[in-house]
Order: C-alpha cells, then structure tokens, then sequence
C-alpha cells in the first residue's frame, strides 16, 4: 500500500513483494492436512494421525521428536559432564590445608601444649564431617589455619543456604554473624507462617508482614503464601533428590556437615524444620527421585540443586513433548520452560505446532462417527481429494503414448455463461474473455505470458449422465505389496473429479475382500488392512450391477481395481465361499456376473495390479466377454490411469 501523493489522504494497494506475506499464517494447513489423510489411509486413526503430524513436524518446522531428542542430548550433557560432590572435596581441601599449616606451627614451638595439640588432631575421626564436628572449640595457632577452618563454616552455611534460596551463596559472601543472625531470623519467621497457613489460617496479612521484613530474600516476588510455598517447595524436592543422588557414604558426610553451617547449630535446625513443613504441604513434588551425574566438574550443593531443578523441568517438558498421556495437548507444553532450557527457537516451534494443531481442529478435520469413533470430516475429505487430483494432473502431464485425455469441442449446449477453467473440463475455450483476463494480470505487474489462471471456458449443459461404479480390491495382498494408499488415493481423485465437475454422475465405491460391500468415500478413507483370504470380485459386480440398475437413465461404466484373480463368490444364501487355487464355481459365478453387466452395456476397464500371470489370463477373458478393457498401470500411474480412462468414457458417449 502507497499513498499516491503525500498529503492527499488516498492510496493504492497492489501484490505485497517485499518478503513473505506478513497476514500469512505460520504453516502450510494444505500440507499438514495430506499428511494427516496420508497416514489415515494407511490406517492410522484420527487421533494418533494428528500425535504422528506433531510428532514429525512441518516441512522445515521441528516436531516433537526433534525437541525430545535435543532436551535428552541437553540431559546427557548435563549429566555427562558434571558430578555432585563438588561441597564434599572443596571442605576437604580447606580441611587439609587448615591442618597442614597448624602442623606446621605446631611443630616449630617446643611445648608440651604443642604436642598436646598434635595429638589432638591426629585422633581427628576420618570423616570431613566428624573432623570439623571435633575442631568447633579448637583454638586454633595459625592464622591461616583458622581462616581455612572459618571458610568450611562460611561455605556450608551459603550452600546450604543457596540450595533453598536463589541468589543467597553469593549474597552471603563474607556475611557477618548479623548477617547469619538475620537469615535465621527470616527462616524462623517463614516456619512460623507456614506453619499458620497448614493450620487453616487466614495469612494474608501475615505474608505481608513477612514479605516487607524480608522481601529482599525473594527476588522471584511471589504474591500469596502458596505461591511462595510452590517456590519453596520446588526448590526443596531438588535439594532432595541432589541428596539422594549421592552414595550413602556422601550423603552421611554433607549431612554431617550441615549442623556446622556459619558454626550456628541453629540454623541447620530451622532448615531442616523448613524441609518437612514443605513436603509435608507438598507431597506431589518429587522427593524420591535421584539423578546419575558421571562427569569431571564437580558441583556446590547449590549448583548441584539447580542442576537437579533443571533436570526436573526436564522430565517435566519430555512428559509435555511426548504428549502420551490421556487427554494431551499441545497447550500443555511450558513454553517458557522450553525456552529456557533449548533456546527461543524451540519455543517457536513447539508454539506453532499448537497453532496448527488448534486450526486443525477449527478448521474441522475430524469428525465424530455414529459408533464414537474420529473419522475425517467431508471438508478434510475434499482436501485430500483435491489433492489427490492434482497429482493426478501432474502424472497425466507426463505420461506419453497414452490415449487422449482431453479434446476440444462442445460437451453439451452452451448457456451463453462462461467460468474459469479447471482440470477435466472439456469446453472449448471464451477467446475473448482469455485474452481480456491476461491483459488485465499484465497491467497489474506480472508480464507473463498467457497462463492457465486466464483461460475461461463456455459453461455448457452436459447432455448425458453416467453411472460410475468403482471396484476396488481390499484383499490382504493390497496391504502387503504396498497398494494400499495408491488405491484409496485413487478412489479419493475420482470422487473428487466427479464430485465438483461431473455432479451428475453417480458414483458408487465398492470395496471387495472375503466380501464387497458399497462404502461412503469417509469409510473407504478410513478402512484399516485386516487380514482376510479372499477376492470376492463376483460379489463387488453383483453390486456394481445394482447400482447401475438403480440408474438406468445414465451411461452405466465399471472400473475394477485389483491385483489377484478371484477366489471368493457368494452362494446364495449370502455365505461367501473361498478357495485357492479358484473353483470352477468362483470363476463361473464371476463371469457370469460379467456378462450381466455386458448386456446392461456397461463400458468396463480393470485395472491390474502386479505382473500375475494367472491374474492376466483372467482379465484378459473378462475384457473379451464385456467388449472392455485392461489396463496395466503403475502404483504412481494407477490414479491418473483410472481418472483418463473414466475422463475417456464420458468422450466415447
């Protein structure tokens, strides 16, 4: 849009050109709707179609499966490369080094109280935590050993801390005893609300009390006292399982450690109060669960919480992206979790796969069958339809030395009306109205030559009806060799052509197995392969001759898909008899079948499917006895054979 004169207040719009189009929406719907019928046709249901379509993704879009495999590769990552005992060898190197240099002192002074102190430290138990439990009241000599010992102190303190609190293990670096006193003070404040909350009690006020004095504590600035529980809680089931990722032996030692956190006793007990009023509160989080970190880095415990929180929002988003559970969707992904853990890119994606899985659905795909269960919807149907026949047209394009699929000429009286051409159509063409249409694109920018968009026809009234039946073979064999989809994409081409360009015609699918049976193009879409001996072709003409009896004022034609001469016919009283090799009873009653649908004059083609040689004397006898045809296509041939061949008998009329 452009304004033709600054000031004049008037614009002119024309075809948007810079990049893509900002109104388009961020997916292909026409594709992700064939992908769907696709994997239907192959007898996926429904559901599990559009979980597949997820799953995979769209074009150049990430699925589901790509985002699962890239959160695992950041899990192993994780896990690979660190290990959780990093608090347990940082205090045993402070210890080492604060009774190092006291060894040292003490050896240089001659004194019974030196040796004394000697004795002293070598009974010191073996264990960091008993070692530093027995030199709590040591008055130490050296002033580098003392502040070696004071550092385990001041890091027990700010991990334990940091494992329960975001932020704290810098925040109390170099703390003070009034800082310590301070951050005791706020945990016992928290114990006391909390515990008023589990006994039923109106906190809100409480909370705000509690919030003013201590705010600062909580940069995630929660606004109800569940919301700072869930915060907690959260954090406290992730020092829980760090705990229980740790050998026994570890988990004893940083147990043991923890009463000597700021060398305040007292700490350690409010936090372990805090602990058990949390879980207490919270007993869906994960408290039992563990992680197995096999790498070099070694992790604080506050480090060791945070990998232990991300690995839980881990779980969390895989259980999300698998979508496995009852009633999933894909608005229950945490999109805001996924960022943070694959990026912005991933969140993208995972937001558009649930834009297209709503419009999907919006837009009607599935619908509710009488029995309960998702089948496509007749939008859904035109679709693939649609679709089907347009890869029809591209295969009719390239196919050379066939019979003609179109001619020029009238198909009927001509209304004086004209319309836009569209494949099948067999109207000669409005020169006039062409040229117009194309002269008019020119002056819009496209300085193409004559295109397929301009070409308009004379809308004529057909002078003739016919009556189509469509046999389609449903045997086991079309599963296994692969000719499932080609044929059920086939049937969707031809229902779709009939359906928007020949409306007069009547058009009946006929499935055949151990028995035939006349199907709407929904059943037939949706049909799943069952494993079943027999090809009941004398039961699917049978049907086929009632339908063009039902129709006797329009030109009868029977198309005949299969790939196995017949080894089924019905018996009278509607049992359907099978044999291998064919009785002389099947053959009969199918042949017999084929001559009534000669005398009814039906215009019959059937198409083989495979190279059976048994299968090609059949057909040959039966095109031979019906003054019919047969046509030996390809499985990528085999719609645009049978939609030319049906296209050629509305010509012969």
């Amino acid at each position: 849009m452009a304004a033709d004169k600054p000031g004049t207040g008037r614009y002119s719009y024309g075809r948007f050109y810079d990049g893509p189009d900002p109104l388009a929406p961020p997916f292909d719907l026409r594709s992700a709707m064939d992908e769907l019928g696709r994997d239907v046709m192959e007898g996926t249901s429904p559901r599990q179609a559009m979980r597949e379509l997820m799953r995979r993704g769209l074009g150049d879009q990430q699925g589901l499966d790509d985002l699962m495999r890239r959160l695992n590769e950041r899990r192993s990552k994780l896990q690979r490369e660190h290990r959780l005992d990093g608090t347990l060898q940082e205090v045993r190197e402070l210890l080492e080094r604060a009774l190092e240099a006291e060894r040292n002192s003490l050896q240089a002074e001659d004194s019974d109280d030196a040796r004394f102190r000697e004795m002293q430290l070598d009974a010191l138990p073996p264990s960091p935590a008993g070692a530093v439990a027995e030199l709590q009241d040591y008055d130490w000599r050296n002033a580098e050993a003392r502040q070696a010992y004071e550092q385990i102190q001041d890091l027990l303190g700010r991990e334990a801390l940091d494992q329960r609190f975001q932020g704290m293990k810098q925040a109390m670096e170099n703390a003070t005893p009034e800082d310590v006193e301070r951050v005791r003070e706020m945990i016992s404040d928290l114990n006391d609300l909390l515990e008023a909350h589990a006994r039923g009690e109106d906190t809100a006020e409480q909370f705000g009390e509690f919030m003013g004095k201590h705010g600062e504590f909580f940069p995630e600035n929660p606004q109800t006292t569940d919301e700072l529980i869930d915060l907690l809680a959260e954090r406290a089931a992730a020092a829980q399982r760090m705990m229980n990722s740790l050998s026994a032996e570890q988990r004893a030692e940083l147990e043991g450690l923890m009463q000597q956190a700021f060398g305040d006793p007292r700490l350690a007990e409010q936090l372990s109060r805090l602990d058990q009023q949390l879980q207490g509160m919270r007993p869906g989080e994960d408290w039992q669960g563990r992680g197995r970190f096999r790498g070099d880095d070694p992790m604080g415990m506050g480090e060791a919480t945070r990998a232990m929180e991300e690995l839980g929002q881990m779980d969390a988003l895989a259980e999300q992206l698998s979508q496995s559970y009852p009633g999933a969707r894909m608005e229950d992904i945490d999109f805001e979790a996924l960022e943070a853990t694959l990026g912005e890119q991933a969140r993208v994606d995972a937001q558009r796969l649930a834009e297209l899985q709503r419009e999907l659905e919006e837009q009607g795909v599935f619908q509710r069958a009488a029995d309960g269960s998702l089948m496509l919807s007749p939008k859904a149907l035109r679709q693939l339809g649609q679709s089907s026949l347009r890869d029809v047209v591209g295969s009719l394009s390239t196919r050379r030395g066939e019979r003609e699929t179109q001619r020029s000429g009238a198909a009927g009286e001509a209304t004086g009306a004209t319309r836009p051409w569209s494949f099948g159509d067999t109207e000669r063409w409005d020169v006039s109205r062409t040229l117009l249409n194309a002269e008019m694109r020119k002056a819009g920018g496209d300085v193409r030559d004559l295109d397929v968009s301009d070409v308009e026809i004379v809308e004529t009234e057909q002078r003739t009806r016919a009556a189509v039946a469509l046999c389609v073979d449903t045997s086991w064999s079309m599963v296994a060799d692969g000719r499932w989809v080609p044929m059920k994409r086939t049937a969707l081409a031809l229902h779709h052509l009939v359906s928007t360009r020949f409306r007069g015609d009547a058009l009946q699918l006929i499935t055949f197995g151990r028995h035939a049976k006349e199907v709407e193009l929904g059943e037939l879409t949706a049909l799943e392969g069952a494993w079943e001996q027999g090809t009941n072709l004398h039961h699917a003409l049978l049907l086929a001759g009632r339908h063009l009896r039902r129709n006797i004022d329009a030109a009868p034609v029977v198309l005949v898909v299969t790939d196995g001469e017949p080894t089924a016919h019905l018996e009278p009283d509607g049992h359907a008899a099978f044999d291998y090799p064919p009785s002389p009873e099947t053959l009969r009653a199918t042949l017999n079948e084929v001559d009534a649908l000669a005398r009814l004059h039906a215009a019959m083609t059937v198409f083989m499917l495979g190279e059976d040689p048994r299968l090609e004397a059949f057909v040959d006898l039966v095109a031979r006895r019906a003054g019919g045809r047969v046509v030996n296509p390809d499985l990528d041939g085999l719609g645009a054979a049978v939609v030319s061949d049906y296209l050629a008998s509305r010509r012969r009329r």
